[in-house]
Order: C-alpha cells, then sequence, then structure tokens
C-alpha cells in the first residue's frame, strides 16, 4: 500500500497574476490563501507552495485555486459561467463492458498551448484526481490525448487480454493489455484493478487506433507534446457520480485558463448522455441553521453575499436560500457544508472566541488517566511511544495480518488507504517497524489508543475501546522477551493474578501465542509475528507483540493517579 499523500501544488506569481487579472507577490498569496483552506508548505520571491485538503480536488490546479480568490477577493463573484459546445463526436460503449469498467464520460478542450512545464501541471493534476477521487484509479480514471492525432466516433469496448495489440507510453514495441499488466511499470502498479477479469476495456478511433487501456495506460499514438492543440479527454470508471466530477474539474480548470469545451455523447445500450454536464447543483439551506451553528446572527443578505464570494449563488424563497453550487464542487454532500462555506465568505478572521457561560472545575476523562500511567509504565520499561492513524484499510488491517473481521467502514473515505477504523492496534505498531526498518536495532515501541467494534447492538452499530499495545523487533526476540514486558506491565497496573494460556492466531508463529486472562476477565493477545505478515509489511527480523484491552482497569483509575 502507498503511504500517506499530502497534496501539494506550487502557485507561481506570474501566472496566479494572470489567472486573477492583478499583479499579486508572494506576500500578498500568503496572506489570502490560509483564508481559503490551503496551508503554506515553503515560500519563496516567485511561489508559494501550498497543501490543499484531500476534499477540495478542484484544489488541483492553479486555475482552481485562482477561481476560488477571485471569489474571496471579491474581483469576481457568485456561480461561474462556462460556454459549452457541441462537437458532434461519439462514443460508443459495448454492453460487455458492464462486469468491467461500464462507465465513461468525455469531453473534448480546444486551444490548449503546452510547454514542458503546463503539461508537468496537467499530468500532477491528472494524478491527483486519480488519488483523490478516483482511489489510486479504482473508482475513476482520466485519459489526456492528442485529440488530432486520432479521428472520431471513437468506442469504449471490451477485448480480450490477448485481443489487441499497440504500443504504450513509454514502450518501444507493440504489446498486448495482458503483457502490459505483467510487463509495464504501470501496468504491473495497477494490475490488481483488473484481477479477476476476463476482458479488459479498452478505447479506439474508427480506424482501431488505440487511444487507452483504462486505467492502466495511454497509448504512445496520443502522447501530448507542445504542439498539441487540442484533446480528448475520457474519464471511466464505476461509479457515474466520481466520473462526472473528475471530468467537470479538469475540463473547467482548462477553461479557466482560456480553452474552448465541446461535449461529446456517450452512446449507451439503454440510452445516450452528453457530458461534461455543467447543470449547477440545487440545495436548500436554512439561514437559521447556519447562524446557529457559527453563532453569529448573519443578515440573509450576508450569507448570500458570503455565499457569492465561495463562488456560488443564492437567493431568498419561502425563508430558505436556494443555492446553486458549481458542477465542479465535488465536496457539497449537506447542508452542514454551508456552514463551512459561509464562514469562509464571511471571512474566519472575523469570527470572535468567546468563553463558555458554563463554569466547570477541569479534569482528565479516566481514559486519558488510565492512558498516561500505562504510558508512563512502558517509557519506563525503555520503549518509545508511536502514534498511528486511528483510519487504516482492510488490506493492511486483515490480510497482512492474516485475520478477518467486521469493519467500520467509512462511507465517503478520501482515500482508499484509509476506509476503515481500526479495531486492534497492532497492524499500526507493525506498519511503523515498516517505516523505520532502516533504523538501529533493537527497536521498542507501544502505542496506546481507541479501536472501534462493530458492535450491531449499539445506537451507532459500533463500540470505543481504548488499548495497547507493545512490540519489540531484533535480530533475534523470542516469545519470553516480550512476555517479560507483557507481565509487567500487568503488575504495574495492580493485577493480583494472570495467565497466559497457549492458542492460535493467525497473525502468530503456532505455539508461540497465548491468549491473555488478568484477574479472570480475558483482556488480550501476545506471541511472535508470523514470518508471512512480517514479509507482507517487507520487514526482515523477527516481532514479539502482544495488545491488551484496557478497559478493565478503568476501575482501578484512582490508583494510577494524574491529571
Amino acid at each position: 500500500m502507498e503511504e500517506i499523500k499530502i497534496p501539494v501544488i506550487t502557485l507561481t506569481c506570474k501566472r496566479m497574476s494572470e489567472l486573477l487579472g492583478k499583479k499579486v507577490d508572494s506576500n500578498e498569496l500568503e496572506n489570502v490563501v490560509p483564508w481559503i483552506g490551503l496551508d503554506i508548505e515553503e515560500k519563496t520571491e516567485n511561489y508559494l507552495k501550498v497543501e490543499y485538503n484531500p476534499n477540495r480536488p478542484d484544489f488541483s490546479s492553479q486555475e482552481g485555486i485562482a477561481r476560488a480568490l477571485r471569489g474571496f477577493m471579491e474581483i469576481e463573484t457568485g456561480l461561474p459561467k462556462y460556454k459549452l459546445s457541441g462537437s458532434g463526436v461519439t462514443v460508443r460503449v459495448d454492453p460487455a463492458l458492464a462486469e468491467v469498467r461500464p462507465y465513461i464520460v468525455c469531453a473534448i478542450v480546444r486551444n490548449v498551448s503546452f510547454n514542458d512545464e503546463n503539461i508537468v501541471e496537467l499530468i500532477g493534476m491528472q494524478e491527483d484526481l486519480h488519488w483523490a477521487i478516483g482511489r489510486n484509479r479504482v473508482k475513476s480514471s482520466i485519459g489526456i490525448h492528442d485529440f488530432d492525432s486520432v479521428e472520431p466516433p471513437f468506442e469504449y469496448r471490451a477485448v480480450d487480454p490477448d485481443g489487441i495489440r499497440f504500443v504504450p507510453l513509454n514502450w518501444a514495441v507493440e504489446i498486448t493489455p495482458r503483457e502490459i499488466l505483467e510487463k509495464h511499470p504501470k501496468g504491473i502498479a495497477y494490475a490488481h484493478i483488473m484481477e479477476g477479469k476476463s476482458k479488459y476495456p479498452i478505447i479506439t478511433d474508427v480506424n482501431n487506433d488505440v487511444l487507452s487501456f483504462p486505467p492502466i495506460i495511454n497509448g504512445v499514438l496520443t502522447q501530448l507534446t507542445e504542439e498539441t492543440r487540442n484533446l480528448f479527454i475520457d474519464v471511466t470508471g464505476t461509479t457515474i457520480r466520481d466520473i462526472t466530477s473528475t471530468l467537470n474539474i479538469l475540463v473547467t480548470a482548462l477553461a479557466e485558463g482560456g480553452a474552448k469545451i465541446e461535449s461529446v455523447k456517450m452512446e449507451y445500450p439503454d440510452g445516450t448522455i452528453t457530458t461534461p454536464d455543467f447543470t449547477p447543483q440545487k440545495w436548500n439551506v436554512s439561514p437559521d441553521y447556519v447562524n446557529r451553528l457559527l453563532g453569529l446572527n448573519l443578515s440573509q443578505k450576508e450569507i448570500i453575499r458570503s455565499l457569492e464570494k465561495v463562488r456560488m449563488d443564492a437567493k431568498l424563497d419561502d425563508g430558505k436560500l436556494k443555492v446553486l453550487v458549481p458542477a465542479y464542487r465535488h465536496d457539497i454532500m449537506h447542508e452542514v457544508d454551508f456552514v463551512e462555506e459561509v464562514a469562509i465568505g464571511y471571512g474566519l478572521y472575523n469570527l470572535n472566541p468567546t468563553i463558555p457561560e458554563t463554569v466547570t472545575i477541569a479534569e482528565s476523562h479516566p481514559y486519558q488517566k488510565l492512558s498516561y500511567f500505562v504510558r508512563s509504565i512502558l517509557t519506563g520499561l525503555g520503549f518509545n511511544e508511536v502514534i498511528s492513524f486511528t483510519l487504516t484499510n482492510i488490506k493492511e488491517h486483515y490480510e497482512y495480518m492474516r485475520t478477518d473481521g467486521k469493519p467500520v467502514e467509512l462511507l465517503n473515505p478520501v482515500s482508499s488507504d484509509y476506509n476503515m477504523v481500526r479495531d486492534a492496534l497492532l497492524p499500526g505498531l507493525i506498519k511503523i517497524f515498516k517505516v523505520n526498518k532502516h533504523e538501529a536495532l533493537p527497536q521498542k515501541i507501544f502505542e496506546v489508543g481507541d479501536v472501534v467494534f462493530y458492535d450491531p447492538d449499539a445506537e451507532t452499530n459500533a463500540t470505543r475501546k481504548l488499548c495497547v499495545t507493545a512490540a519489540i523487533t531484533d535480530k533475534e526476540v523470542g516469545f519470553t522477551d516480550i512476555k517479560a514486558i507483557a507481565e509487567a506491565l500487568l503488575r504495574e497496573l495492580g493485577c493480583k493474578q494472570w495467565k497466559f494460556s497457549q492458542i492460535s492466531y493467525p497473525s502468530f508463529i503456532e505455539g508461540r501465542a497465548a491468549s491473555v486472562e488478568a484477574d479472570g476477565k480475558m483482556i488480550g493477545k501476545i506471541g511472535e509475528i508470523h514470518p508471512e505478515v512480517l514479509n507482507n509489511f517487507d520487514l526482515e527480523y523477527p516481532i514479539g507483540a502482544f495488545e491488551y484491552d484496557l478497559e478493565p482497569f478503568l476501575e482501578q483509575i484512582k490508583k494510577f493517579g494524574g491529571n
């Protein structure tokens, strides 16, 4: 699995001045971009490097950020308008793709002007969209082609793995789709998306020339160059919403740069659709709801003006605000999202902090008291504390650990790497060993934190627990090494008696794993990590580890002290 990715984009003063219609320097950009949700990574005289939140994929280009800034700086407010012409180009969709990669949307973009720098920017935007919306190309993927190199109409069709040959990008000879998955670096990286498929998706033109093997690689025939002036863009995937959002974000950014957008007709077996579609989303928003959540008393006019500054249109109708949201805003999913938009448009710097009216005496939560005490024990035993992400993914959490379970999954994860809430701490600890395998041995680390279990009887279908895990890796580590630490922790926690009973557990080596019972309650497991788990995490040296449920010790919290 990939490590976490922070999307970063470079804002050059020259390009931002062109897009904003006024000269700006890096100091002015530095002062304004944080108020629309961008974090500054690096600043020079000529540019800023900024991080943007993955839930704003429309910020994946300088054009998208400049569009937002024009509203915030009141250079141009309200819903952006884009001209859209028909191209007459069609794409026929093969019904055999229904079980492979069923959906495609397309557009033609004319009058682009490329050099090495903006080709790199466009490819960077493409990859950011692959990650933010496409879940690393699984849900959606983009093909950008030199339109003048091919001849419409086009066909999106299913082929046998060895049923066609073409030259992919960064390759010298014709090969089949199957060979691409086996030999080409991109094919190897994304072969898992085609796993189990008997047919592969291919886009061809009227002459049977191959534009793309989505979601893997384009053909070299349509490679972008500095001479490219017109683009054919395809987005394929598993849901219409994701691929249309991706297309809208990409082509409106190009339109902001002066390109002309033309629509394409997709001929599906059950009907025809035309894309891109810039029809705004329509929402009803309560002004009282906005004010209540913000703790303000904004007038309806002030709320409307705030929404216009974030490039939306709004008008009052029967006590509700009728809001039009631009088609490139993939992130608007609930009325609460408009509260944040109003806050940004109003100016986060205008929000004054207030002191709660309730008079209380502060005290640490029992979970915190227990956590502090456990931390002090394990640091005293020579361990270093680490903190891993509460969110993880099914592959690393279960498959890599040779286990299974019923995860608490996220409905709309921003990344395929973080699509569930952890129900154990140990997988995260082992992943930290992987990241630090170049460091000196021995390594002794622990973590105290929350896990969440699926619980159909709970109101939220989930139950939270406080747990601790600790592990040692070295050239030689045995069961007795980690058992000594596990017993020392129980002793310091005030346990009167405990018992280790041999068990079989997939993450541990057979015969070197045990359940742990303390004062009559089953609290966890201990063992030596299985070699297959080590291989899955690309680790070389043995690991001994245990994980305890700390909930049974909450009753003794007064003994642990601390605030």
